[in-house]
C-alpha cells in the first residue's frame, strides 16, 4: 500500500444538527450532494487500488458521487461509532442529564466504547496494507478519526483531537517505515 485516503461523507440533516449519528441510515442533504460530487475534483482523478466504504446509505451516496463506487466493497467494520443510547442526540442534550461526558472517555450506554471502534479500525488497516496501491475509505466522522490515531499507532481515543469535516479528506501513509498522517481536511 502507498496511501490510504479517509473520505467522510458529506453532510446529512444530523450532521447539520449536530446530532449522533451511528448506525441511523441517515441520507445526504442536497448541499451535501453537491459536496460529495466536489469531492471529484479534490481527489485528482486518482486512481485508487481498493476502495472500502461504510455499508450506510450516506456514505455509500457520497462514494457514488465521488466517483469511487465502481467496485468498492462494503465493510461493516467502516460503520459509524454505535453510539447506543445517544443515538440522534447532541453533546448538549446528553451532557444535560451528564455534564462532564466525552465520547472519546466514556463512550455511550448500549453503544461502543473507544476500544471497541479502535479494534474494528485496526481490522481494516490490516486489509488496506495487504492491498498494493492507494485505498480509499468512504466512511464516518468519528471512525475515520479513530481509523487515523490507530494508524499512527495512538490509543484509539486520539481521535477525538482529530476534527474530520463533513466531505473532509484525510490521508495516510509513510514516512520511510513510519506511519503518518500526510494529510487532514484536505
Amino acid at each position: 500500500m502507498h496511501e490510504l485516503w479517509l473520505i467522510r461523507h458529506a453532510e446529512t440533516p444530523w450532521s447539520l444538527a449536530g446530532r449522533h449519528t451511528g448506525r441511523s441510515d441517515i441520507p445526504l442533504t442536497d448541499a451535501g450532494r453537491e459536496h460529495a460530487r466536489g469531492l471529484r475534483d479534490r481527489l485528482g482523478g486518482r486512481a485508487f487500488a481498493a476502495v472500502l466504504v461504510s455499508p450506510l446509505v450516506r456514505a455509500r451516496e457520497t462514494a457514488q458521487l465521488a466517483g469511487l463506487d465502481a467496485g468498492a466493497l462494503v465493510r461493516d467494520d467502516l460503520m459509524e461509532w454505535d453510539y447506543g443510547d445517544y443515538e440522534g442526540r447532541t453533546t448538549a442534550e446528553i451532557r444535560a442529564e451528564r455534564p462532564d461526558w466525552l465520547l472519546w472517555r466514556d463512550g455511550v450506554p448500549g453503544g461502543e466504547s473507544a476500544a471497541d471502534v479502535g479494534a474494528r479500525a485496526d481490522r481494516v488497516i490490516a486489509e488496506a496494507l495487504g492491498i498494493d496501491g492507494d485505498v480509499a475509505l468512504v466512511a464516518h466522522g468519528h471512525v475515520l478519526r479513530v481509523l487515523a490515531a490507530r494508524w499512527t499507532e495512538q490509543d484509539p481515543a486520539f481521535g477525538g483531537r482529530l476534527a474530520l469535516r463533513t466531505a473532509g479528506v484525510g490521508r495516510c501513509g509513510f514516512e520511510r517505515e513510519t506511519r503518518v498522517l500526510t494529510g487532514w481536511n484536505v
